[in-house]
């Protein structure tokens, strides 16, 4: 199936603008800190709407509205974002006033204060692994969707989605990802509720009979408090339930948003704590509301499919883009689609941005210029680490491109596979930042041994048990932690002991 010149003109064009974006902004780019993190100078809502368009992708965008869609798929989904906001309110709380604090470029710095070198480039390192392998296999989808609309090759369309996301990110820095993610949420969010309306004009009784369709299939409902296992039932196995999506969620936003680079980037952009903090908690809501529209079309989709159009689908993630190049006016679908690539463009950008700070921060400036300090943008070496932060831009969008060309031979869930990706960094990582915080007897050797534990644990969790993905991080962080702490009584400290985290971090602010 394609579509009219008139839609591909109007995808062209949106993601000609988002070069042109990038450009435009990236103009003035002079260091390391305005393309890392656009001065430290961007308004909380700014930064609210890139934090809410960086977690959402083409996965979001395509495949929730295919959970609701399914037989049997319901509202549940949005127990997780209950999960959610209540992990970013103890982020804002606990974590970022942390890093707000000092003038740091990485997350993974504070582990160099408390543990050391070897523990922050491991945080790093594990850190930049999963998001590049995650976030490429949300550049696959997003080529799905390309390749269905547009009718040519899949690796093709993976290849233009990965180069203009390149571009804009390469020539804009963070500050083009930031307005970018902020113009792309408005985007699709607006792309969902026009679907929304669309779909429920095709139902002959409209609104009505949507709500009556959605009731008498069960899939409005939302809340599952069953905890006790049954021979039909078990709480570890079972992904949706009020428990798994409350503890599991809120653990998986304390590991993402509180540990993983992507968002910890965007803390650091803020003018302040407090806007970072008013960022973090009210991004949380939209979220919710956002998962809410999303499902809301996946009830929608099945009302369609089930009274006005009966259909089967081999793949849920194919429905919702189906419905937009088969039952959209001209121009709308367009529009629409350009909204799917909003979402994969906000969640790579970010991506790539932030695993260029990583490895600029983290690997590339300690061992190229081992005398300047990490927080220091005004050296001599300034603009060589700006253009080291634009060549590791490619390198990882390059990546990126590869490894959703090598999921195009793989049979999987887009959604699941990410998300336990995202589950594994997350337990670890938080793992790792508890010990810090809370153990003064925790060490190097230690917190090490707690990652390598960590690891191991998950992957035999994830390939060896039928447990759901929402325990993962849980699962992750309580075994790093457990196995860092105790490593560190039984092995000897490799360097003197030192404060925990919150101490150090306040005593450099002392200091200043």
């Amino acid at each position: 199936m394609a579509i009219s010149l008139i839609d591909a003109s109007i995808l062209v064009f949106y993601m000609l603008a988002m070069v042109a974006l990038g450009v435009w902004v990236g103009r003035d780019q002079k260091d390391l800190s305005g393309y890392l993190l656009g001065g430290r100078d961007l308004p909380w809502w700014a930064i609210l709407g890139s934090i809410v368009a960086t977690e959402t992708s083409t996965a979001t965008f395509l495949s929730v509205p295919g959970i609701a869609f399914a037989a049997g798929g319901d509202m549940r989904f949005l127990q997780l974002a209950l999960g959610f906001l209540l992990g970013r309110v103890i982020v804002a709380t606990v974590l970022v006033p942390l890093y707000c604090r000092g003038k740091i470029f990485t997350a993974y710095q504070i582990l160099q204060q408390r543990f050391g070198g070897a523990s922050k480039q491991c945080a790093s390192l594990l850190f930049l692994i999963t998001r590049n392998l995650g976030d490429g296999l949300r550049l696959f989808l997003a080529g799905i969707a390309l390749e269905k609309v547009l009718g040519i090759d899949l690796h093709l369309c993976i290849a233009l989605i990965g180069i203009a996301t390149i571009l804009y990110t390469f020539f804009g820095g963070m500050k083009a990802v930031i307005w970018s993610d902020c113009l792309q949420l408005v985007v699709y969010m607006a792309g969902g509720l026009l679907a929304l309306k669309i779909l429920a004009g095709f139902l002959p009784g409209g609104w009505a009979e949507l709500w009556e369709f959605g009731n008498s299939s069960g899939r409005f409902q939302l809340l599952d408090f069953r905890w006790q296992s049954t021979e039909t039932f078990s709480l570890w196995t079972e992904t949706y339930t009020f428990w798994s999506g409350l503890i599991g969620g809120a653990v998986l936003t304390l590991g993402t948003h509180g540990t993983d680079q992507m968002f910890v980037q965007r803390y650091l952009c803020a003018r302040s704590s407090r806007d970072a903090q008013r960022a973090v908690i009210a991004s949380g809501v939209v979220v919710f509301a956002q998962f809410a529209l999303f499902l809301l079309l996946g009830v929608a989709l099945a009302a369609f499919y089930s009274t006005v159009e009966p259909q089967s689908f081999e793949h849920n993630d194919e429905v919702f883009a189906t419905f937009i190049v088969d039952h959209l006016p001209i121009g709308l679908v367009g529009i629409t689609l350009a909204a799917v690539f909003a979402a994969a463009m906000s969640t790579l950008s970010s991506s790539l941005n932030s695993s260029a700070a990583a490895a600029v921060s983290d690997f590339y400036a300690p061992w190229a210029y081992p005398e300047i300090a990490e927080d220091d943008s005004q050296t001599d070496h300034s603009r060589k680490l700006l253009s080291a932060g634009r060549v590791f831009t490619i390198v990882f969008g390059v990546l990126q491109i590869a490894i959703g060309m090598g999921a195009s031979y793989l049979s999987r869930s887009v959604v699941g596979d990410a998300l336990a990706i995202a589950g594994f960094t997350a337990g670890i990582l938080l793992g790792v930042f508890g010990l810090g915080m809370f153990s003064r007897s925790a060490h190097q050797r230690g917190a090490l041994v707690g990652m390598v534990t960590g690891i191991a644990v998950l992957t035999a969790v994830k390939f060896g048990t039928s447990i759901s993905w929402p325990w993962f991080a849980i699962i992750g962080s309580l075994t790093t932690f457990a196995s860092g702490f105790l490593a560190s009584q039984f092995f000897p400290s490799l360097s003197p002991a030192v404060s925990t985290v919150e101490e150090n971090s306040r005593r450099d602010e002392e200091s200043r």
